[in-house]
């Protein structure tokens, strides 16, 4: 694993060029351009602001930020593992043709996610504050929560593109999965709502305490759960450990296969 880490880290220069890449295609032909990574998260606000508001009366007070602090985390869940997924089979032909440590194309979709993710912040903190949602010495624990989501993604996103190669079909149906997936993690919901029966069901979901501890520390301006954030980031250090002994695996058959 050591080996393979350091593989990667030599070729940080085409993981880069491959993040800035993705960043530049995005927007590619758009009059806007890269300003859209902004416009994106504010025209989403604005909208919930009025469904919320005036439509949908929610009985949380400013539910349309605690609708958005939880929404932001698991877009950049989302947009890796569905794009990520396809990453290895799309870069086909750059595959075939040159050598390079495959695991680079997959983790320059959690990148770019990331930093799409660290820049709908200059949106979300003065949201909060135009919300009149006070910032506390909570948000210190943000790099921590941050570092464990981002564990957990790359160690996801590696794992299903390898698998991809091999079963085509996981493109289509991983696209259900986050669907259900969504619903079944407290996003558009406070997690005291769920029967005391099935709390121990939805705490198996790896993303809720995630989501719980974007929540808190944005939201409701206390510390996160550690016992449940610590679990969790022991529990992707792992995953990602095997991720990255099933992807080495597997990878030297990929461009055969592909």
């Amino acid at each position: 694993m050591l080996l393979q880490v350091r593989e990667i880290y030599e070729y940080r220069e085409m993981l880069k060029n491959l993040v800035a890449k993705e960043l530049r295609a995005r927007y590619k032909g758009s009059v806007l351009g890269f300003f859209w990574t902004f416009f994106n998260p504010l025209f989403m606000i604005i909208i919930y602001s009025i469904v919320f508001s005036f439509v949908m009366k929610a009985q949380i007070e400013n539910y349309t930020m605690f609708l958005f602090v939880a929404l932001l985390p698991w877009n950049y869940l989302a947009s890796s593992v569905l794009q990520g997924l396809v990453s290895i089979v799309q870069n086909g032909p750059l595959v075939k043709k040159i050598y390079f440590p495959r695991e680079v194309l997959p983790l320059s979709i959690v990148m770019t996610n990331l930093i799409n993710y660290l820049l709908s912040l200059l949106i979300l903190l003065p949201a909060l504050i135009i919300f009149k949602i006070p910032l506390t010495f909570a948000l210190f624990a943000f790099p921590l929560i941050l570092v464990v989501e981002t564990l957990f993604v790359a160690a996801l996103v590696l794992l299903l593109s390898v698998a991809n190669v091999y079963f085509r079909d996981l493109e289509h149906i991983t696209g259900i999965i986050i669907t259900a997936w969504f619903f079944l993690t407290p996003i558009f919901y406070p997690a005291s709502i769920i029967p005391l029966k099935l709390k121990a069901f939805f705490y198996l979901n790896p993303i809720t305490p995630i989501i719980e501890s974007f929540r808190n520390i944005f939201f409701y301006g206390t510390w996160p759960e550690w016992n449940s954030l610590g679990l969790l980031a022991l529990v992707s250090s792992i995953l990602l450990f095997l991720s990255l002994a099933v992807f080495k695996h597997f990878q030297k058959a990929v461009a055969e296969e592909i």
